[in-house]
C-alpha cells in the first residue's frame, strides 16, 4: 500500500501518526514507508535468530528482541529483523535508541536499502557495534563492525562463525539457516504427479 504525503514529517509527527495506523511503518527521516510481508525463509531466519542469539544471551545482561520494537537511528525509525539491547529493561518502552547489535534479513525488495541506507544510519548510531545482514536465498552474511573510528565490513560464508564480542557470544552462521534447504533452485517445481 502506497501512502502519498505532500510534505515531510518530523520524527515526532511520525511517531504520533503511526500510533493510529493498522500496520507498521518505518520512517526514512522524511516520510513513512509501509512494511510488507516476508517469505517463509525470512520468517525461519528470524525464528532461528531468536533461538540462537536469544538462547545464548539467557542469564546475561543483554537481551535479543525481534521486529516488534521501533529503533531510532540517525533521525529515522526502523524495525530491524532482530537486535540486541544491553541497557536496563523498560517494559513500557516503544522506541529503542541504544541497540548494540542489529540483524537484517535481506530480500530483493529491501536489499539496497539494507546495504546502503540502513548501513549508513546504523554506522551513525554510536551504540551500534555490529550490523549483520543475512542472505535469504543462500547461507551467508555481510557483517559491519566498529574498528576504532572505522566501520569495517566482512563477508561470512556458510562455514564461518559470527563473533559478537560486544555481547559475549559466537554463533555458527549455518545454525541461523537451520530448516532451510537451498539445494533446489527457487523456480524448480516440486516433483510428483500433476493433477
Amino acid at each position: 500500500m502506497n501512502v502519498a504525503f505532500r510534505k515531510p514529517m518530523s520524527l515526532q509527527e511520525f511517531l504520533i501518526w503511526e500510533e493510529g495506523q493498522g500496520q507498521r511503518f518505518e520512517f526514512d527521516g522524511f516520510h513513512p514507508v509501509a512494511m510488507t510481508g516476508g517469505t517463509e525463509a525470512h520468517s525461519t531466519l528470524q525464528a532461528n535468530l531468536a533461538i540462537s542469539v536469544g538462547g545464548r544471551l539467557r542469564g546475561k545482561p543483554c537481551r535479543f528482541h525481534g521486529s516488534d520494537l521501533k529503533v531510532e537511528v540517525a533521525g529515522s525509525i526502523r524495525y530491524p529483523d532482530g537486535f540486541v539491547l544491553c541497557s536496563s529493561p523498560d517494559p513500557r518502552r516503544t522506541v529503542v535508541r541504544d541497540p548494540v547489535v542489529i540483524f537484517e534479513v535481506l530480500s530483493n525488495s529491501t536489499a539496497s536499502i539494507d546495504r546502503i541506507t540502513k548501513n549508513h544510519e546504523y554506522a551513525a548510531t554510536p551504540s551500534i557495534q555490529r550490523y549483520i545482514m543475512l542472505e535469504q536465498d543462500r547461507i551467508g552474511a555481510t557483517v559491519f563492525s566498529r574498528a576504532g573510528d572505522d566501520w569495517v565490513g566482512h563477508i561470512l560464508k556458510e562455514d564461518a562463525v559470527l563473533h559478537m564480542p560486544e555481547i559475549g557470544i559466537d554463533v555458527p552462521i549455518a545454525e541461523l539457516y537451520e530448516g532451510l534447504d537451498f539445494s533446489q533452485p527457487a523456480d524448480a517445481a516440486p516433483e510428483g504427479p500433476i493433477e
